[in-house]
Parts: structure tokens; sequence; C-alpha cells
């Protein structure tokens, strides 16, 4: 059986587990800087990094960009805006106001977000027990975001806690429909190409909301001034080796496979955020996670239907 962009091998499986616990070193690189700058400020110098991976590989694939026809950029642009840019700024918010480890397990919300998307957009059928597996998800991304609060009425939940969730199941929204239409652009794209465009392309809008905000010098006077080494490590480590390392493992693994490997990530987050940040969940909060994963997990290795309607190439 092939993986997404080639054959399965028998490695493939622990590099998606390598790429998915780099992912975890995020939270203790990405906090402190939430208590010198705002999240806008942090996640632009994070792409101003990530530009001089960008810049070379989009000028050296510039011709794939110009085969792109108008849904194409549009698909790109939703990815670079949405996900790379106010997805991120959702995030580091998140990180911001709230436990960091709550934030990474409510990102497992993704993948049943990117299937409800991938039936409203590549008209995909869901699978037979779709909506029975995103009850329970929600359930227990509910326990997860409120722990042994979660009895208590909507009105008296602390305002730290809501907003915690409302940013971070609003960064798993825009990242679970950035993978629809990335898998719209793989078509005629490579990942580390289309990762390139993507970063690149989110600058324009994160200039302009930092602009919007008042931050724009704070990004420079603050943080590329006093704390250039930390953004990046954030940059390069969480950000492009553990997407590149994981898409790697990715498109050599079952997707089924690929899904229990990615346990590592919240898994390698918990102790991490444990020891760094004294960051700790609670037996509710676990017990919403393991039921969250469980219903991802359901999902995965249900049998899917056949599409109802291919997704059409982007290039021409």
């Amino acid at each position: 059986m092939a993986g997404r962009n080639g054959p399965v091998t028998s490695w493939g499986v622990l590099v998606v587990a390598l790429g998915a616990s780099l992912w975890a070193v995020d939270a203790p690189i990405r906090k402190p800087l939430t208590e010198l700058l705002p999240a806008t400020s942090i996640v632009l110098a994070e792409h101003l990094f990530l530009a001089l991976y960008s810049l070379p590989m989009v000028v050296v694939a510039r011709r794939v960009f110009s085969q792109f026809d108008a849904r194409g950029w549009l698909a790109l642009v939703v990815i670079a805006w949405g996900g790379s840019g106010l997805a991120t700024v959702l995030f580091t918010q998140a990180f911001k106001i709230g436990n960091p480890t709550t934030v990474i397990l409510l990102q497992k919300l993704q993948p049943l977000i990117a299937v409800l998307l991938a039936g409203l957009i590549l008209k995909e059928r869901l699978p037979r027990l779709y909506w029975p597996c995103f009850a329970v998800a929600l359930v227990g991304a509910y326990l997860v975001s409120f722990g042994r609060q979660s009895l208590e009425p909507l009105w008296r939940l602390p305002q730290d806690r809501v907003l915690t969730a409302v940013f971070a199941v609003g960064a798993a929204m825009l990242w679970g429909g950035s993978t629809v239409f990335g898998r719209y652009l793989l078509h005629g794209v490579s990942f580390p190409t289309l990762a390139a465009a993507r970063f690149l392309l989110a600058l324009p809008f994160l200039v302009g909301l930092a602009a919007v905000q008042g931050t724009l010098g704070t990004t420079f006077q603050v943080g590329l001034e006093q704390e250039p080494v930390r953004l990046f490590l954030l940059a390069l480590i969480p950000g492009l080796a553990a997407m590149l390392v994981y898409y790697l493992g990715l498109s050599r693994t079952r997707a089924s496979y690929a899904t229990l490997a990615e346990l590592s990530f919240p898994a390698m987050a918990v102790v991490v955020n444990w020891f760094a940040l004294g960051a700790r969940v609670d037996a509710v909060q676990v017990l919403g996670f393991v039921l969250l994963w469980s219903a991802i997990t359901a999902l995965t290795w249900i049998p899917s239907p056949r599409p109802a309607a291919e997704a059409q190439p982007v290039t021409t």
C-alpha cells in the first residue's frame, strides 16, 4: 500500500513520530515570548525567519506557481493567511492566556474538522460513523478545555479558560481547513514547495495585521533585537524542521499508522510542558483527551467511502 506521496516503508512511522515529537518543544520556546511580545509580533518574526527558507524555494519553483488558476491562488491565500497567519496568531494568544498543554491537546480536533470540510469543499463522502465520532470528540474537547470545572454552568466557567478554548479551537479549525486546501493544491505542487509559498504569502497578511494593531515596531525593536535566538529556534525546530520531517514520514506510511505515531506529540508535550513550564493537566482533562483521541483513531481505521467527486488538479 502506498503512502500519500510514495511507497510505504518500515521507517515511515518512526519518522512521523520524530516530526510530531519536535512540535512538543514549541511551548517552552513560545510561552516565554508571550510575556514580552504580542502574539502577532511573535508570529510575524517567526515568518521573517521562515522566509530565509521560503524565498529561495519559491524562486526555484516559480514556474509551478505561474500555472496556477484562480482557484489555485485562492486556495493558497486561504492556507497562507488562514493557516499560517491567523491560526498561528490564535494559537500563540491561547498560549498567552492559558495552559499550553490544554491548547496542544485541543489541536487533535484538526482531523475531524478536515474530514468535515473535505466533505463540504471536495465533495468527499463522510465515513459512516463520522457523526458519532464527532460527538464523542466534542465531549472530549470540552473536558480537555475545562477539566474538573466541566460540570459547572457555562456562565460560571473561568473566562481565561473559555478564551483559551475559543482561540485553540479556532486555530484547529483554520489548520483543519488548510489541510483540505493543501490536499487540493498537492495535486500539482510538492509539499516543501507548498510550505514555502504558504510561509512567504503569510508575510503581507501578518505585516498588515501588526500595522493595524500598532505592534509592527514592537516586532523589530523588542522581538528581533532582544530575542532573535529564541525566535529563530521557534521558526526552525517546531516550525520548519518538525513539519518537513513529519510530512516526509507521512508520505511513506499508512494514515492509520501515522495517527498512532502522532501520539508522540501530545505525550511528549505533556512531559516537556510539565517540567519546563509547570503546566499540568488534571485527570478529567486526561479522560477528555482519551475520548478525543479514541474518536480520531476510530475514524481513521474505519474504511473510507469512495469520494463522490474527485478534486481537480490546480495546475493547468
